[in-house]
């Protein structure tokens, strides 16, 4: 019997296929332990920042700053979001001023650094690029070479959670 995979919906058939079969025969936290056996030690907010920071600090020196960094309880996995970049444009004076926050979901303060880092560089190049193109997902790369792997990885990881829980409790 095959399970809906919603979170690898959009890979290839083959992919999906041996997807199935690791659920089939139970093996997805073997897979996911073979190549990510431990989860990062980055548990709270401030760590968080500083992590963020470091990565943006590499990458994107002279794009905005970020007012606010920060695990959030509320994002869910279920609504397509696994962190938030979000930026508010205020009028002060004459000028117009933009904070931007990334919010990254609680449920990675318990995966592995890879998973972590892959969604922070994600949050971070929507400082750059708006909208998920060409442009983003080169700069994603920049930042994370093996990005796509990780995040074809992550969505294996989501589908061992909602199947069978979580392997880095």
């Amino acid at each position: 019997m095959t399970v809906p995979l919603k979170y690898l919906s959009a890979y290839s058939l083959d992919i999906q296929t041996k997807v199935q079969e690791m659920i089939s025969g139970k093996t997805l936290s073997v897979y996911l332990l073979a190549k990510y056996p431990t989860a990062h030690q980055i548990y709270n907010d401030k760590a968080l920042r500083g992590y963020v920071l470091e990565i943006k600090n590499q990458y994107l020196k002279k794009s905005e700053p970020l007012s606010q960094i920060k695990y959030d309880d509320k994002i869910h996995v279920i609504n397509n979001a696994l962190g938030l970049h979000t930026y508010i444009s205020r009028v002060q004076g004459s000028k117009l001023k933009s904070k931007n926050e990334i919010r990254i979901g609680a449920l990675f303060k318990k995966s592995p650094e890879t998973f972590l880092k892959m969604i922070v560089v994600h949050e971070l190049a929507h400082l750059k690029e708006k909208d998920h193109n060409k442009n983003f997902y080169k700069l994603c790369e920049h930042m994370q070479s093996d990005y796509h792997q990780v995040e074809l990885d992550l969505r294996i990881y989501l589908t061992q959670i909602e199947l069978f829980g979580d392997i880095y409790q």
